[in-house]
């Protein structure tokens, strides 16, 4: 049986952006590439407004009340078109009849898709953790541990809404970002995961426990 690799502290970045950036539905990434401004900006502003509102009121009644608002535009739109086609006697249809059309039901070949997906991350994640809470590397250990300190002082600075909103923010913003200056970035992370590679190899050949303990030969037991 192969050895599964070690830890690497968190979640490898494929383990945790892979499934929500490969996985995203095209019109999706569309949005937050910002292909079409007004999509994008009325998506952006919504949801931001959405998760402000939740730092001062419950989840249930952000939910209620923004889920009233819309029920009441709809229905004043409806009743509005209503009268309007009766006074002037014109057969326009249902004025929200192309939006009834749009197909909103998940193919369960695609369904599976995603829930293969989710599962396969869940057991990356499960597995790292693992390996990092039951110290299978002292070094992946050691360095997890200080990120999780590191956590304590950020939980300390901002509320769970607060890093929601940022991380909101950052998702229709750093795509963009990345996407016009995509060679720039990717050369300064590669220099900077070089480095980082330089500095933990010199570390662990520096500190006992962060070697790995090689595996005995069959020629090593026979001297």
């Amino acid at each position: 049986m192969e050895e599964k690799p070690a830890a690497s502290g968190f979640c490898h970045v494929g383990c945790l952006s892979e499934l929500w950036l490969r996985g995203l539905d095209p019109r999706v990434m569309e949005i937050l590439l910002w292909r079409d401004p007004k999509k994008s900006g009325a998506a952006f502003v919504t949801g931001l407004v959405v998760l402000v509102s939740m730092l001062y009121f419950s989840f249930i009644s952000v939910v209620a009340y923004f889920s009233l608002a819309l029920l009441t535009v709809t229905l004043g739109f409806r009743l509005y078109k209503t009268v309007l086609g009766t006074v002037q006697k014109t057969n326009d249809g249902h004025p929200f009849q192309d939006l009834l059309s749009v197909d909103t039901t998940v193919e369960q070949e695609k369904g599976h898709e995603m829930a293969n997906k989710v599962v396969a991350e869940l057991n990356c994640c499960s597995s790292t953790l693992k390996d990092l809470f039951l110290i299978k590397d002292m070094f992946e250990s050691i360095k997890f541990g200080f990120a999780l300190y590191l956590l304590t002082y950020l939980g300390a600075w901002f509320n769970t809404m607060t890093l929601v909103i940022m991380a909101y923010v950052a998702m229709f913003t750093l795509p963009k970002v990345y996407e016009q200056n995509k060679t720039k970035i990717d050369e300064v992370m590669g220099q900077v995961k070089e480095k980082v590679g330089e500095i933990s190899a010199k570390v662990k050949a520096a500190i006992p426990m962060g070697k790995k303990a090689e595996p005995v030969t069959e020629e090593k037991k026979d001297e």
